[in-house]
């Protein structure tokens, strides 16, 4: 085989020749050096007296992790939880309760553009909703997340067109729909927690027809579990395949409440139109 003989040839067989000298020397030297140090090892032996001990080390304890701020303290639900959740960048959707005359349906401004039902002279939801969520967090030292409280007509529509959602009562600051985090798989203990309320409170005492719930047999609801009700609030489960809507953006089992009875008025409360449509401020 023939190289041809050139300048750049000669300098790259000089640069490797002394790469190879060089690195074989080092390797040399370290060897040598290794076989020193080892000969000038030597070991020093540990002496001890008679009467000295071991130290026994104690094994080590858990600490449990500390709360972070966030953990300790679960933020009082009041009614701006309850704002609308509407919002005028979602997309329009095809109303079909009437297949023979189906409609674009939009969505409101959400809770930038109107606030919430006027209720006693301001705007708020029903009091009861606010007094079992707080009592269902400060049981389970979890935070409840509603992902549906007041709906304006327009945002009620918008998230479930059917026939029988327009007499909701979401409306009217009467229902909401939540779970609790980290029990979204465990319902049914919440549910009981509610129930619960009502025979431990001291304003419900001796009164059956709050203390004592019966179940909801009437096919007029969509769900699998018989609802549970008594005189003030009427308790629904929903299953993560039931009642889904665009207002429930979330893969768990709910709890809807919807209030029966103002307390305060002592009234029924039922769905009405002019308080539904008219009764709440909008810019």
């Amino acid at each position: 085989m023939h190289f041809p003989q050139n300048r750049d040839y000669t300098a790259i067989v000089h640069i490797l020749a002394m790469a190879l000298i060089l690195f074989g020397c080092s390797g040399i030297e370290r060897s040598e050096e290794d076989k020193i140090r080892r000969r000038n090892c030597k070991g020093e032996y540990i002496h001890r007296k008679h009467d000295e001990n071991y130290c026994t080390i104690a094994p080590p304890a858990h600490t449990p992790r500390l709360a972070y701020p966030w953990e300790d303290h679960l933020p009082r639900i009041t009614k701006e939880f309850f704002r609308c959740k509407g919002s005028s960048v979602n997309p329009p959707v095809l109303n079909q309760s009437d297949p023979a005359n189906p409609v674009a349906c939009t969505d409101c401004e959400g809770s930038s553009r109107h606030g919430l039902p006027i209720l006693r002279a301001q705007q708020g939801v029903y009091p009861v909703l606010l007094d079992l969520l707080n009592h269902v967090q400060k049981s389970t030292g979890k935070r409840v997340i509603i992902t549906s409280g007041h709906r304006c007509p327009a945002h009620n529509t918008y998230v479930d067109p059917s026939k029988e959602n327009r007499f909701s009562k979401h409306q009217l600051g009467a229902e909401v729909d939540f779970y609790v985090q980290d029990m979204e798989k465990r319902p049914m203990e919440v549910i009981q927690i509610i129930m619960d309320y009502y025979k431990t409170n001291p304003q419900y005492k001796g009164q059956k027809e709050f203390e004592e719930f019966q179940r909801y047999d009437k096919s007029d609801v969509k769900v699998t579990t018989k609802p549970w009700f008594n005189k003030e609030i009427f308790i629904k489960y929903q299953s993560a395949f039931e009642g889904r809507n665009g207002d429930n953006r979330h893969p768990h089992p709910y709890i809807n409440l919807q209030v029966r009875f103002d307390r305060d008025a002592k009234e029924r409360v039922v769905y009405d139109w002019k308080r539904a449509n008219l009764g709440y401020p909008r810019d």
